[in-house]
């Protein structure tokens, strides 16, 4: 397909002849299968189909059609800062972005990281992303989060947070219920984003019973160490706020009563791996959601640190969840005969997995007729990775990348032709974030470099990070 055909919204398109991964109830997989889209929805799906009069065609042979992926955790407006905490640990991150250089972020520094944050998700093949925007301080800083989403042809969620002050105090203001009305409501999908501290108190009551007034799911940093725990989730089981729409990012350190807590609500977890394993939260978790039935959806957490793909999500979690069970088995003295975690099943959080977790599964999230029409071809006809394609899912696990990613179509609207980007203003996105990057250079000064591998400050940070409140649990302060 050539940018002129892509530029030309309105025309049905069709996918011809390429491996279908339906990512159905059945998880159908068709091969040499065309996907005809006509408006925003999915049409048809099937080999040699009959089509309408001008349609506009993609040669899709020697590639994978699959759903586009969706990712339900990522801090779009931290992408500005592109690997700076590379060499991290979780109170590094607390340390830079909680107590001293995050609240210097200006809305214009919102608004660059979220542009470029969304523009990488699309490149990716990423047609939804929730936008877990915890650094809106102010409400011109969330008109500049939708500034930015609004600029980009993505599917995309605002998870409202604001990591600088109690969720119970920003999300009982008038301004903030007048910025959902004017920005967001039928817009948007939208989410309050904030975690639970364990405070007996519960100060949290009052953002839940927002969330609960404007019909919005909570989604929340649950089981992350030294940061949110088991009091946590007790606290919001006891007092009614775990529904199935909750969404719990990490749950990595949790007690068994805590993930049967959430399997009786019905919740889902959004999995980080490349965050747990890297910052700390806890071992990647799969292996206990799989023990407890509970629905996993797949995430990349934020820029800063690592890839924002979520091919590099998927291998992730396999390596993670293999690697735990064939150590356990070594410990009885034991051998892992069969994988338990298939790529299958990943692809599936990465897809399907998503759109049940954002309660969009019969929108999104599989290739069937009437479905919108969020597509992504994997096809590289110049590597030599793309051939032969015999294990489709392990393809897309183990050997699929960016690079790969041919077209990407959002809603029915091509946004990715034959590798390059579809109407995305990329100049723009690097002249917003050149500016936000000089501006912070400024701001840090000789703590520029230092703030990659950034000090423990004489107050230390305790078992709880978050400075609105003055709680502290039992465990005390880091050593």
């Amino acid at each position: 397909m050539s940018a002129t055909a892509a530029h030309q919204p309105g025309r049905p398109l069709v996918l011809r002849d390429g491996l279908v991964l339906t990512m159905d109830d059945s998880h159908t997989i068709l091969r040499d299968a065309d996907v005809l889209i006509i408006g925003e929805r999915i049409e048809a799906v099937g080999p040699a189909l009959e089509v309408p009069d001008g349609t506009v065609e993609v040669d899709a042979s020697g590639g994978i059609v699959m759903p586009g992926m969706i990712d339900t955790h990522r801090h779009l407006w931290q992408t500005a800062m592109r690997g700076y905490g590379a060499d991290w640990t979780l109170t590094q991150y607390f340390v830079w972005y909680y107590l001293e250089w995050g609240k210097r972020f200006r809305p214009q520094d919102i608004y660059a990281g979220n542009l470029l944050g969304a523009i990488e998700a699309l490149d990716a093949g990423v047609t939804t992303t929730v936008d877990w925007s915890h650094g809106l301080q102010t409400i011109d800083h969330a008109e500049a989060a939708v500034d930015a989403l609004e600029a980009v042809p993505g599917r995309f969620v605002l998870a409202y947070g604001n990591i600088q002050q109690g969720p119970w105090e920003w999300a009982t203001s008038p301004e903030f219920r007048d910025f959902v009305t004017r920005r967001v409501q039928g817009k948007l999908g939208f989410q309050l984003a904030f975690d639970v501290t364990g405070d007996p108190a519960f100060p949290e009551r009052a953002a839940f019973e927002a969330a609960r007034e404007l019909g919005v799911p909570v989604t929340t940093h649950a089981g992350v160490w030294g940061a949110t725990n088991d009091d946590g989730i007790r606290l919001m089981h006891e007092n009614g706020f775990m529904t199935p729409e909750s969404v719990y990012v990490h749950a990595a350190t949790l007690n068994q009563d805590s993930y049967h807590r959430i399997a009786a609500t019905g919740g889902s977890v959004s999995v980080s791996t490349e965050s747990e394993q890297s910052a700390g939260q806890g071992y990647p978790p799969t292996w206990q959601l799989r023990k407890h039935g509970i629905p996993v959806s797949l995430s990349m957490d934020t820029s800063v640190w690592w890839s924002g793909d979520l091919f590099s999500a998927m291998r992730a979690t396999l390596g993670a969840d293999r690697s735990r069970e064939h150590l356990e088995a070594h410990a009885r003295q034991e051998t892992i005969t069969h994988c338990h975690l298939r790529a299958e099943e990943v692809v599936d959080w990465a897809t399907r997995g998503g759109g049940r977790a954002l309660g969009l599964d019969a929108s999104i999230g599989s290739l069937e007729p009437g479905k919108k029409a969020d597509v992504v071809l994997l096809k590289n006809d110049h590597s030599p990775v793309m051939f032969p394609i015999l294990n489709p899912y392990g393809h897309v696990t183990f050997q699929a990348q960016r690079a790969d990613v041919h077209t990407v179509v959002v809603n029915g609207r091509v946004v990715k032709a034959d590798h390059r980007l579809v109407g995305v203003d990329l100049p723009a996105a690097r002249q917003a974030v050149e500016s936000t990057v000089g501006y912070l250079m400024e701001q840090l000064g000789d703590s520029w470099t230092t703030g990659m591998n950034p000090d423990i400050p004489e107050t230390k940070i305790m078992d709880n990070p978050y400075m609105y409140t003055e709680w502290r649990g039992q465990k005390g302060s880091e050593d």
